[in-house]
């Protein structure tokens, strides 16, 4: 069963990025490949073609091998409902929420699940590129490991180590990583990749034959920082304050503490109409055409401290001076009157009142809903066909939704206010194609003179490609290959 592990330092040195170039790399050369994080923490996810739910980054990684992501591909997914808990979801479904502790133990039954559909992957591929999760050298966390090493010596493949080199210390990570891994984990470790790296390659070179003398173990290839590169994030956004683009629409958004699929997002930030504004915890809310509130995976928390934050206030001050609003998903039902949650999934049974925006109730579920979707929207700019994903655990119910924004598969879907000022939506990915995105931004406001075509899937597909061609050129692709073989 062909498979080769990447593994990272740290969190965020790139695992995900090299196994999307990777995954590009082989399927231009004509190998068929599948991506596969045996375990991964992210609230961005995505809907697969079998209806179960993975981290977005490995749905990006699947784009990138030229096949459609399914919940083989990530058998564990992780979404932080709290600091100490997860709901957990197994080969694509739910299966419950977890404090930490709860889930180390369990992690001994998820190794079945993670072997299973590595198997069935492996039937059905020439290739497994897998990515690891955190580091490896968490010694705290070995026993039962199923994300990292745990599964590479299961899977008996080897493992090619990723560091960092633009945070600083690239040297410690590496020979520290390798001083902390048992010793057939240490023989496993086939090769290292040195990320991101800045400026002339000659100053690094006697590090890099150090290190090669040192620890024994070959340099595959040193990447460079890419400038501009923009693919699908599996982590949450940064909390500090910022803004991307100068566009006339100035679009203003809230850093949830636990915002999820926050890539709804991206098309604004490619959009040179748009000024995107992130506002993180304390900092000053700018005035802004248009609010958005974004997907949450605890909603009543999140609305609760929206409210801590001033937010409450921020939106009818906005509404009172012509401002648009809107919520998607989670964002969605803090726009109503009233949120439930009768089973305590997201702690105690009890509820909550929403921002009374729109006329509607929402009860959290126990179901998931998990699906693709299209349809069509019209608003008084024109209408066009819409194309995304639905993952919420509530039912929306009220006068409000007798205004639906759209129409999806038959069923009407989504809110609008009376006075047209506030909108709501279930659907992800709303901004992804290029007719909805025009449309839309034309109903929050944007000058026709300003609207441009922003198609993401072409944006992804150049990114990518991008990527694979940085690592032909900088990996050694035939010591990968052979490493394959």
């Amino acid at each position: 069963m062909p498979t080769l592990m990447i593994q990272g330092t740290t969190s965020d040195a790139g695992k995900s990025t090299v196994v999307a170039g990777l995954c590009r790399a082989l399927y231009r050369r004509g190998f068929k490949v599948a991506p596969f994080k045996p375990q991964n923490m992210a609230l961005n996810s995505a809907v697969t073609i079998d209806g179960g739910e993975i981290g977005r980054s490995t749905a990006l990684q699947a784009q990138a091998a030229g096949v459609e992501p399914h919940s083989d591909m990530n058998p564990v997914l992780l979404k932080p409902e709290g600091d100490q808990r997860s709901q957990v979801i197994l080969a694509g479904r739910v299966y419950g929420s977890m404090q930490a502790l709860d889930y180390h133990a369990y992690k001994t039954t998820a190794r079945e699940t993670v072997m299973s559909c590595w198997q069935r992957l492996s039937r059905r591929y020439d290739v497994i590129i897998a990515e690891g999760a955190g580091s490896p050298a968490e010694v705290n966390l070995r026993q039962g490991d199923i994300a990292n090493m745990g599964f590479a010596e299961a899977a008996d493949c080897p493992v090619l180590l990723v560091g960092d080199i633009e945070r600083g210390g690239v040297f410690a990570q590496l020979c520290g990583t390798l001083g902390l891994v048992s010793s057939s984990e240490w023989q496993r470790i086939k090769g290292l990749i040195i990320n991101r790296f800045r400026g002339d390659i000659s100053l690094l070179e006697p590090g890099l034959s150090w290190l090669e003398a040192r620890e024994n173990k070959s340099v595959l290839g040193v990447l460079p920082y890419l400038p501009g590169l923009m693919l699908d994030a599996e982590d949450s956004l940064s909390l500090e304050q910022r803004v991307e683009g100068d566009g006339a629409l100035k679009v203003v958004v809230p850093a949830l503490p636990r915002i999820s699929n926050h890539t709804d997002l991206d098309p604004l930030r490619l959009h040179p109409g748009v000024s995107l504004h992130v506002v993180g915890p304390d900092a000053p809310v700018p005035e802004a055409d248009v609010i958005l509130l974004p997907g949450s995976k605890s909603t009543l928390s999140d609305l609760a401290w929206l409210r801590q934050q001033g937010w409450e206030e921020r939106l009818q001050r906005h509404l009172r001076y012509g401002g648009r609003v809107l919520g998607i998903c989670g964002g969605f039902q803090m726009l109503g009157d009233w949120i439930n949650d009768p089973d305590g999934l997201e702690g105690d049974p009890g509820g909550a009142p929403g921002f009374g925006l729109l006329r509607m109730e929402t009860v959290l579920r126990p179901t998931k809903q998990l699906r693709r979707i299209s349809g069509r929207i019209a608003t008084a700019d024109g209408s066009c066909s819409i194309h995304g994903y639905e993952i919420h655990q509530g039912i929306s119910r009220g006068e409000a939704l007798t205004r639906p924004l759209m129409t999806l598969e038959g069923r009407d879907e989504g809110a609008v206010s009376e006075d047209g000022q506030v909108m709501g939506t279930y659907l992800h990915g709303l901004f992804d194609t290029p007719d909805a995105c025009t449309t839309l931004l034309a109903w929050l406001g944007l000058n026709k003179g300003e609207a441009r075509r922003i198609d993401l899937n072409v944006h992804r597909e150049e990114q990518l490609e991008r990527l694979a061609d940085s690592i032909e050129y900088h990996l050694d692709m035939d010591a990968i290959i052979e490493l394959i073989r």
